[in-house]
């Protein structure tokens, strides 16, 4: 098992869970087959991010561009949501369940599950799980810029008042500190319009594991990575190196 430094376990652990269809591709089974085995690793990855002891947990689940894939396809991850979101792994793990995203452009049955899960979780204390769901970071931006764009205009605020912290503010993610990693399963090197705000000194992460057969040990062994790096925020290894 995979030796972890635990005062350096990162705060904010973002995952683009990519590969369930091609996992499932390889094996001769139906692209539905491979996001049913993909809940399954969001359960155990879940359970192991509480465990080491991270504090958010962030999970691309479906992008503002998955509406482009076929019907049948966005109907059964649809429904996984209704009949895999299940309670009580947070609720026995005390993790807290949020949503961000355009919940308005989900079926209502998926609104009304998202928001009991949210309501009941509510009172939990330690983990905050995050699902992306209709989610896309120029989505958010977009959205933020409107509503800026719309206090200017009415005189609420300033164009000068307008700072990295207040547009910080006006996003979906406002509740939760910026990613420290970011790790994406399938063999792709890209973010796919994911949190581009908020990733901007993010460690980054990329496996070839698909997401279905990504696990504990994965998980573990990409924060062991993720402790080997300095992260310097436009300073120098030297300066880094001072200050502890």
């Amino acid at each position: 098992m995979q030796q972890l430094d635990n005062s350096r376990i990162p705060a904010h652990v973002a995952i683009i869970m990519d590969g369930n269809g091609r996992w499932a591709k390889a094996k001769g089974l139906p692209r539905t087959a491979g996001h049913v085995e993909g809940v399954a690793t969001v359960k155990k990855i879940t359970e192991e991010a509480t465990r080491l002891g991270v504090k958010y947990l962030t999970l691309y689940t479906f992008s503002t561009e998955n509406w482009r894939r076929p019907a049948e396809e966005i109907e059964a991850l649809m429904n996984l949501v209704i009949t895999e979101l299940e309670d009580e792994i947070f609720m026995k793990n005390n993790v807290r369940f949020r949503m961000i995203g355009e919940m308005e452009r989900l079926p209502a049955n998926v609104q009304k599950r998202l928001g009991e899960c949210i309501e009941r979780t509510s009172v939990n204390t330690g983990m905050t799980a995050i699902v992306a769901i209709s989610y896309s970071s120029r989505w958010e931006l977009t959205k933020a810029a409107q509503m800026i764009a719309e206090e200017v205009k009415s005189g609420t605020i300033s164009s000068e008042e307008i700072t990295e912290d207040y547009i910080s503010s006006k996003l979906t993610t406002n509740f939760m500190p910026d990613p420290d990693l970011l790790i994406r399963t399938g063999g792709e090197y890209r973010i796919s319009n994911y949190l581009l705000w908020q990733c901007a000194y993010s460690e980054f992460y990329f496996t070839d594991q698909f997401w279905p057969d990504f696990n504990e040990e994965s998980l573990r062994a990409a924060i062991a990575d993720y402790q080997q790096r300095q992260r310097r925020y436009g300073k120098t290894g030297d300066q880094i190196s001072d200050e502890e």
